[in-house]
């Protein structure tokens, strides 16, 4: 089974921009379709981002389209999330999620803490 470390997380300045990683161990990270969530305290876990098997298939929650960017480097068995324009509103704890059936989600990292500052 696929294990999976996210880093990149860390306080940054609204308007500013992060780059998280999840990088994949156990199985290669082709395999499988992988999605970011994030959650802020006392609220429910939101879907941010997803990446298919195919890089060319992705998709986006509402509140990040056009700012957050997902990609894969099969050959780094890592996924990534650029973050731009990053809001105090996106101040979360994120997550990647990684399963070879679509939307499935059974493997998931520890986690890593983003904060935008105002």
């Amino acid at each position: 089974q696929v294990q999976l470390v996210e880093s990149g997380g860390g306080l940054v300045q609204a308007g500013g921009s992060l780059t998280l990683s999840c990088a994949a161990s156990g199985r290669t990270i082709s395999g499988y379709h992988v999605a970011w969530f994030r959650q802020a305290p006392g609220k429910e876990r939101e879907f941010v981002a997803e990446i298919s098997r195919n890089p060319r298939i992705t998709y986006y929650g509402d509140s990040v389209k056009g700012r957050f960017i997902i990609s894969r480097d099969n050959a780094k068995n890592t996924v990534y999330l650029q973050m731009n324009s990053l809001k105090p509103e996106d101040t979360a704890v994120f997550y990647c999620a990684a399963d070879t059936d679509d939307k499935a989600w059974s493997y998931w990292g520890q986690g890593t803490q983003v904060t935008v500052s105002s």
